[in-house]
């Protein structure tokens, strides 16, 4: 694919120093709407909520979903061929997405997945009904895990088991995070994912595992998969760090999987690095990672045609699609990591895909003007804004709100 033309649709964006400067867009790249191929790798997204604006909710205080629109955009990954990860930390879980909310969108989208043929779905269970500072024993934790685990499962759903900050909190070493997955993992109905998030995300998940240093806390959750794998799918890490996600997939389990998704060679590695992904899921000599990742929700069309390449060998193609994908991937990503779901939801409006950008929690103003202007920039750069007068139009209106007058 070539590099997109320059349209006659053009806009005035703020620059660094308070200068504006003219901007004009590019054509987009002639992505599929569905998947144009059968994939090679097991990829998820994780999705987004859309919020409901016109819900009489303080959105410091409650969470009000436009379901109608949010359960539409996971039909619309489903027919990219990617899987969907609900009610994970790119769907603002922990940030102001609550429990009960979740266990509905979990309910809704488990629903929606029945009737979509082949339509692949994960869902969260964590601890977070439970406050972290009202966990005062391993105990606390185990049961709010075991509490929603066998929700998710009475609705049918399979498990993506997430990080908890509770059991950060009381957790006083290594072996009290073997109890509490020892106990939990032998229970689920399925082979689970274990998601690792890291502190970059997440601050009250700083020495997970028991261990500041990730390379004496990969050991720990080793030693957990590799007791438990016949209930682990596989692993999600989000470290940001390539050569930490190499090193733990090539000690994974080997045919140690089990469940209609685990792999003949064993546990797998679900990439959760939103800076390297595309080297991570075309592999090496050694293997590969699968992928789970919340980048595939602002540029969904693009992973699907990438992937449906290396489906077919075509890593030439695969990789042009990917490049210009990972500088918007590391803007929207970058620190404070745990605000890029405002980023991804910025995008999903740009694309038409909801009619607002209004998020739960307000977090819509979690991010400079600046910083949108430069995602507007590189989205472009990468052929993601599929109408760019819609785009431009909607750019312009975000502009206005913050006094930058066309």
């Amino acid at each position: 694919m070539n590099a997109p033309e320059k349209l006659s649709v053009s806009i005035k964006l703020p620059a660094a120093g308070g200068r504006l400067e003219h901007f004009r867009l590019s054509a987009p790249r002639n992505f599929p709407r569905k998947a144009a191929g059968a994939f090679n790798r097991v990829a998820y997204s994780a999705a987004h909520v859309v919020a409901d604006p016109l819900a009489a909710v303080d959105p410091w205080q409650g969470c009000a979903i436009d379901w109608d629109a949010t359960i539409a955009y996971r039909r619309t990954l489903w027919g990219l061929g990617l899987g969907v990860a609900e009610a994970m930390d790119t769907a603002q879980r922990g940030m102001g997405l609550d429990w009960h909310t979740s266990l509905e969108l979990i309910r809704r989208s488990i629903d929606a997945s029945r009737a979509q043929k082949g339509a692949l779905l994960a869902s969260g269970a964590g601890t977070d009904h439970l406050a972290a500072e009202a966990a005062t024993s391993l105990d606390d934790v185990i049961r709010a895990y075991e509490e929603q685990v066998a929700a998710i499962e009475a609705l049918g759903g399979r498990i993506i088991l997430m990080a908890s900050r509770a059991l950060a909190r009381v957790a006083r070493s290594a072996d009290d995070y073997h109890k509490v997955y020892d106990r939990i993992l032998g229970q689920v109905r399925e082979p689970v994912i274990i998601h690792w998030l890291g502190e970059m995300f997440d601050p009250a998940l700083a020495g997970y595992w028991g261990h500041a240093d990730h390379y004496q806390a990969m050991e720990v959750a080793l030693e957990i998969i590799a007791r438990n794998a016949s209930k682990v799918d596989g692993v999600k890490i989000s470290l940001l760090d390539k050569d930490k996600e190499i090193a733990m997939r090539r000690r994974l389990p080997q045919g140690g999987g089990a469940g209609a998704s685990a792999s003949s060679a064993g546990v797998r590695m679900y990439t959760g690095d939103d800076f390297n992904y595309a080297g991570l899921i075309e592999g090496d000599a050694a293997g590969h990672s699968d992928a789970l990742l919340g980048i595939f929700d602002a540029i969904a069309p693009a992973a699907s045609a990438a992937l449906s390449a290396l489906g077919k060998n075509d890593r030439n193609t695969f990789h042009e699609i990917l490049a210009p994908t990972v500088p918007l991937s590391r803007h929207i990503f970058c620190a404070p990591t745990r605000y890029y779901k405002t980023g991804v939801v910025c995008m999903s409006w740009l694309n038409g895909h909801q009619d607002h950008f209004v998020m739960v929690g307000g977090q819509q103003s979690a991010r400079s003007i600046l910083h949108l202007a430069e995602l507007f920039r590189l989205a472009d750069a990468a052929g993601l804004l599929r109408d760019p007068e819609l785009a431009c139009a909607r750019m312009k209106q975000l502009l206005a709100v913050h006094g930058i007058a066309q």
